[in-house]
């Protein structure tokens, strides 16, 4: 005896309420995360952009080869101040097909990094496609890099401890050109979680980049936040 034709339609009704459901929350979520991101930034004296194709092609290393045609939502762009000094920041969502995978924290750098260097948590899986070689373990993460010879140097035990103060919801923490960066898991993202992992950042990156070593004998002005936002905005009213 087949099944009735009411019996297809009310199993399909279901799958459509709940997945109209699902939209919903989403949605809500989505939009609560929205005002929370914008609210952080207010209060830090940063800028806010909900959405940004372009961003995420500036980084190409961490877990950005794991993910094609990422864009960036609930950007925030300023500046803070480490021990060194001030440096730039950018922090995201990294969005892939409606869904956040990750969200990216960064400062920048006065200089290049010598060579990539990538800090995994063991449990998570390296991308294969990332071309890099195992240095061994740095703290309780993994080191891949770009070069073993130019990186060794680098993995002093002031740079161990300051790896340490990175939780288990950042899933690596990375050195790419002239930027440090570092991604959390997409629950992970509460104010607080980020301040805490931005100060950890700032100290990783004074000690990789540190101000008072200056190799040009001058201070490089380099493009603020702001200025990449203004731009990327007056070039889309100049497009429209």
């Amino acid at each position: 005896m087949g099944i009735p034709a009411w019996v297809w339609f009310a199993v399909a009704a279901v799958a459509i309420a709940a997945g109209v459901t699902l939209l919903i929350t989403d949605h809500a979520r989505r939009t609560a995360k929205n005002r929370e991101r914008r609210r952080w930034a207010a209060l830090r004296g940063w800028q806010f952009a909900e959405f940004d194709q372009v961003l995420p092609t500036k980084w190409e290393r961490g877990l950005l080869p794991q993910y094609n045609g990422a864009v960036a939502a609930d950007i925030v762009a300023g500046s803070t101040f480490t021990a060194d000094g001030r440096r730039q920041v950018s922090v995201l969502d990294l969005v892939v097909g409606g869904r956040t995978v990750a969200v990216l924290l960064g400062l920048r750098c006065r200089r290049v990094v010598a060579t990539t260097l990538e800090l995994w948590l063991p449990e998570v899986p390296v991308p294969p496609e990332s071309e890099l070689d195992l240095l061994g373990p740095v703290g309780s993460r993994y080191a891949f890099v770009g070069d073993v010879a130019t990186a060794r140097p680098l993995v002093k035990p002031d740079v161990v401890d300051a790896v340490e103060e990175f939780g288990d919801d950042v899933t690596v923490v990375w050195a790419e050109n002239d930027w440090v960066l570092a991604a959390l898991e997409p629950a992970a993202a509460e104010p607080e979680q980020l301040e805490s992992a931005l100060r950890a950042l700032g100290t990783l990156a004074d000690l990789i980049d540190p101000f008072e070593v200056d190799p040009n004998g001058e201070t490089p002005a380099a493009e603020t936040p702001e200025d990449e936002l203004l731009s990327e905005r007056s070039t889309e009213d100049d497009t429209a």
